[in-house]
């Protein structure tokens, strides 16, 4: 083990490939990656038992249930897809033992205020990525003022992270509702036309901070976490990997402050 880090552990390995990882040793674990051949592959074995599951076994979950529990008209062919629905069930958990167990707190433990940070940000993603002509309600070009406004309206300071160095220019801002409080958007572009929006609320449940947490939908994914005041989204279609290195950057920046 390298003397200059701390001890990087199996649950850190764990926390890591589930995006479940506490900020303040992402990048401890990640130089510990870089140094050591046998640790990545391992990072790369969970990955494609992870990616594995998911293929096999996301399209069950779109099959419909059995109404009431009755009993089926076809009772072999509803008993097998009841099977297979059993066996997403188990996999959804086989999941979470080897990818997020040793995360902090666990699912059960997730605050409900910290679980909706990802729904609010997919919808305004969703709702305003696509723009052409308004993507954002006040460009990069008035930054210092966007800035100084959302921080007003949230009641908390807001800051835009710089994320040029994983080739994403700021396009600016806007503000937005979430769950009947103020909320703010900032959104990202590559040189490819993919955009990234970093959704912030106030933490009013005073929640507490949280690890980062990994969601998707439909092609969008992203991680979310709340730290003291505000809770944060980071959400695009680009890959997991980018995002994740996004996230952990807007973290350390916002820290800086």
């Amino acid at each position: 083990m390298n003397e200059r880090q701390p001890q990087v552990t199996e649950q850190d390995i764990h926390a890591y490939v589930d995006g479940r990882l506490e900020p303040a040793r992402y990048s401890e674990v990640e130089a510990y990656l870089n140094e050591s051949d046998e640790a990545r592959a391992q990072v790369a074995g969970y990955q494609q038992i992870d990616q594995a599951l998911h293929t096999l076994y996301d399209p069950v979950l779109d099959e419909p249930v059995l109404p009431h529990l009755g009993l089926p008209a076809n009772p072999d062919r509803s008993y097998r897809r009841l099977g297979r629905q059993m066996a997403a069930m188990l996999a959804t958990l086989v999941i979470g033992a080897i990818g997020g167990w040793f995360g902090r707190g666990g699912l059960d433990n997730q605050p409900a205020q910290t679980a909706s940070l990802f729904s609010n940000a997919y919808m305004a993603h969703v709702v305003y990525s696509p723009e052409v002509r308004h993507p954002v309600e006040v460009d990069a070009e008035q930054e210092q003022h966007l800035v100084t406004w959302l921080s007003k309206r949230l009641q908390a300071p807001v800051r835009a992270p710089v994320l040029s160095e994983l080739g994403y220019q700021l396009l600016g801002g806007r503000l937005l509702a979430s769950e009947g409080e103020p909320a703010a958007q900032f959104m990202y572009e590559n040189a490819q036309g993919n955009r990234l929006t970093l959704f912030i609320r106030r933490n009013r449940q005073q929640a507490g901070d949280t690890a980062f947490r990994f969601d998707r939908n439909n092609g969008i994914q992203g991680f979310y976490w709340i730290d003291g005041e505000l809770g944060y989204a980071l959400i695009g279609e680009a890959d997991r990997q980018l995002i994740s290195r996004a996230a952990h950057r807007v973290y350390e920046q916002l820290a800086l402050h």
